[in-house]
C-alpha cells in the first residue's frame, strides 16, 4: 500500500513562493500518475495540476498555468510542485494523488485515484 506525505506548506505574502513535496513510501510510483488538488474552506476540492509516470507531461487549472510547476523525481519517489506569484485564491489545504491505475494519461478527477496524503496547508496573506 503506497502512503503518500506532502510538505513545504506554510504562510507566504501575496506574489511569493513557495515549493511543496509529495514523497512515496511502500512501493514505488514510476508507473502512475500523480496530481495535485487543493480544497479550500467551504469549498470543494479542486483539480489543481497533474504529470504523467514519466513526467512527460503535465496538465494544469488554467488558474494557476504560468505561475505553478509540477514535477517528479522517480529515483526519488518523490514529486513536486512550485508555486510562484501566490495569490490569495491560492490559499488551501494540498493534497497529493496518486493513479493507481498504471500508465494512465490523462485523470484530472478526484475518483481517478486512489492513494492520498493528509494535505498540507499553504496561507496566502500579508
Amino acid at each position: 500500500q503506497v502512503q503518500l506525505v506532502e510538505s513545504g506548506g506554510g504562510l507566504v505574502q501575496p506574489g511569493g513562493s513557495l515549493r511543496l513535496s509529495c514523497e512515496a513510501s511502500g512501493g514505488t510510483v514510476s508507473d502512475n500518475a500523480m496530481a495535485w488538488f487543493r480544497q479550500a474552506p467551504g469549498k470543494e476540492r479542486e483539480f489543481v495540476a497533474v504529470i504523467s509516470f514519466r513526467g512527460q507531461n503535465t496538465y494544469y487549472r488554467a488558474s494557476v498555468k504560468g505561475r505553478f510547476t509540477i514535477s517528479r523525481d522517480n529515483d526519488k519517489n518523490t514529486m513536486y510542485l512550485q508555486m510562484n506569484n501566490l495569490k490569495a485564491e491560492d490559499a488551501a489545504v494540498y493534497y497529493c494523488a496518486m493513479d493507481l491505475r498504471a500508465r494512465r494519461w490523462r485523470p484530472t478527477e478526484s475518483d481517478d485515484f486512489g492513494a492520498w496524503g493528509q494535505g498540507t496547508q499553504v496561507t496566502v496573506s500579508s
